[in-house]
């Protein structure tokens, strides 16, 4: 099965079954307990980002692996009452602990692959610097 990757999402359960949503991004616009349906799966997605993310976000069940597919971007993630700033070019990766607050700051037009379970995924808003 051919899956545009920008335009549908897939959710791989532990029994190794994959589940493709045909949502794509609308996917996070679903009720909550659509959302949380495939909490305990881990969800694949890749965004476009032109810009500073709008938010920090955090996931506490499981660590995300962040792959950089083309553009220049830096990870930020609260370590300990610090911010890391992990700095990446296309082609580089970074491991996001679970329960570490994180967002990214866009120096050039990026894609990024995702990979983390969605389960109680939470966002706060970034503030402008």
């Amino acid at each position: 099965m051919k899956i545009e990757s920008q335009k549908t999402y897939v959710a791989l359960a532990a029994d190794g079954l994959a589940t493709v949503l045909t949502e794509g991004p609308a996917f996070w616009s679903l009720p909550e307990s659509d959302i949380e349906a495939f909490g305990k799966h881990w969800l694949i997605s890749e965004f476009s980002c032109d810009s500073d993310w709008p938010s920090w976000e955090m996931h506490p069940q499981a660590d995300e692996f962040v792959y950089l597919l083309s553009g220049l971007a830096d990870f930020l993630i609260e370590i300990d009452d610090a911010v890391q700033h992990i700095h990446m070019k296309a082609g580089e990766a970074v491991l996001v602990p679970k329960g570490r607050w994180h967002t990214a700051k866009i120096f050039a037009p990026s894609r990024m692959l995702f990979m983390t379970r969605g389960e109680g995924t939470q966002h706060r808003p970034a503030l402008k610097a």
